[in-house]
């Protein structure tokens, strides 16, 4: 069984064309059902984050699935131009890779392997994995612990969220008289709740539609929680900005930002749009006291982490290598299985024909020495008529593989006799 990886990443696409095709928790599932109504399609699940669209597929060739994607994001031609197609063992190992953080804007990052299970239990639950996805998906979760065990690809783990802290020290040389405002309630909200709090920011405020998940988060921390609606009262407040929402639009605009900065009289304010799409205009980029940065700015931190683990990673692919052979030898003698047990069927069938007819021939009276060699000739004429047909054809056609298949098969049948 063929599978199939066709999508895009923070490699091949920037933010700008990322945020046009993203899947959130509420789109999934119609996605789902669509993308797996296409024809000749079996199974089919979606990753949507941050930094990558991928479509995982079985049964289908990637001509019609791009186009479903193409459409998804409502016809865009640069799209198209930004996606990548894998198949075969090459799409398996393109998985444990991502799995493992191999993939990652931060090499070896924890959060992809999340959201990946994540990705699993909503196509269950929308009917549209199967044997082949279940059993892929399985191993490659087994593949992403026996990494993180036997490497150290995931020691001091450096995530996007951390990588963003970094960034906002060098415009504050410390955290301790700064404010930092928090939009959102997500994984990557949280985690930079607690990056500031280790790093010993002032004060937090956290702004999210539901106050009950923020207050989550808020807890143990110096943070109050606001309502998103009070968000531009608080945004002059917040010396770091950081939001990572799933909402459509701008969550924080232009005109909001200005306001801010007049009401600070003009104080630098830090902002890391870590959304896909974007939270923050844009536009605000260009305001003078504003350091704005998005995911696809944290390149010199991805750079440094990469020198400092590409040793490990190195190791990691190895392991990946090792666990494609055997994932994909797997699959073929799965396959054989059904062939096998046929063959079986046929040489037991052939076995109890030929012991009925010589019990028959004992029964009336013929010699024992004469039907034992009948049964024995019986025997091989009936098992080895049709490999030897076959060996015949593939002599005759010039298929070397199959020829040496069928001379294996017999030499390993004499050194087990």
């Amino acid at each position: 069984m063929s599978f199939l990886v066709l999508g895009l990443n923070h490699r091949t696409a920037p933010i700008e064309v990322r945020e046009r095709i993203v899947f959130d928790a509420e789109r999934l599932p119609r996605a789902l059902g669509s993308l797996a109504a296409l024809p000749g399609l079996s199974e089919a699940l979606v990753v949507s984050t941050c930094n990558r669209t991928e479509l995982y597929c079985v049964g289908a060739t990637s001509a019609p699935v791009a186009d479903w994607l193409v459409a998804e994001s409502g016809g865009d031609a640069a799209l198209a131009d930004c996606l990548y197609r894998i198949e075969g063992p090459e799409a398996v190992r393109h998985l444990f890779s991502v799995a493992a953080g191999l993939d990652s804007l931060i090499l070896g990052e924890p959060q992809i392997l999340g959201q990946l299970k994540d990705a699993y239990r909503a196509a269950q639950k929308a009917g549209t994995t199967g044997a082949e996805l279940n059993r892929l998906f399985q191993t490659t979760f087994a593949v992403a612990k026996r990494i993180r065990t036997e490497t150290a690809i995931g020691a001091s783990a450096v995530s996007v969220a951390s990588a963003g802290i970094q960034l906002a020290r060098r415009v504050f040389a410390g955290f301790g008289r700064h404010t930092a405002l928090l939009v959102g309630a997500g994984e990557m909200i949280e985690l930079t709740a607690r990056h500031l709090h280790a790093q010993g920011i002032g004060r937090l405020i956290i702004a999210n539609r539901s106050t009950a998940r923020a207050e989550r988060i808020a807890e143990g921390l110096p943070a109050s929680v606001i309502r998103l609606d009070a968000l531009a009262a608080h945004l002059p407040q917040a010396d770091i900005v950081v939001s990572s929402t799933a909402r459509p639009g701008h969550v924080i605009p232009l005109a909001d930002v200005k306001a801010a900065l007049e009401e600070r009289r003009r104080r630098p304010m830090f902002m890391l749009d870590l959304a896909v799409p974007r939270d923050v205009d844009p536009a605000v980029g260009a305001l003078e006291d504003v350091y704005l940065y998005t995911i696809d700015d944290l390149r010199q931190v991805v750079d440094e982490n990469v020198k400092a683990r590409e040793a490990e990673a190195a190791v990691a692919r190895r392991l990946i290598d090792e666990d494609v052979a055997g994932f994909m030898a797997g699959l073929k003698v799965r396959d054989a299985a059904p062939l096998i047990r046929e063959l079986r069927g046929q040489g037991e069938a052939a076995r109890d024909a030929a012991l009925a007819e010589a019990r028959r021939l004992l029964a009336a009276g013929h010699p024992p020495e004469q039907v034992l060699e009948k049964l024995a000739a019986t025997l091989t004429n009936r098992l080895l008529h049709a490999p030897s047909a076959a060996l015949r054809e593939a002599a005759e056609s010039g298929d070397a593989t199959l020829a040496e298949a069928a001379a294996r098969l017999f030499r390993t049948g004499q050194d087990s006799s």
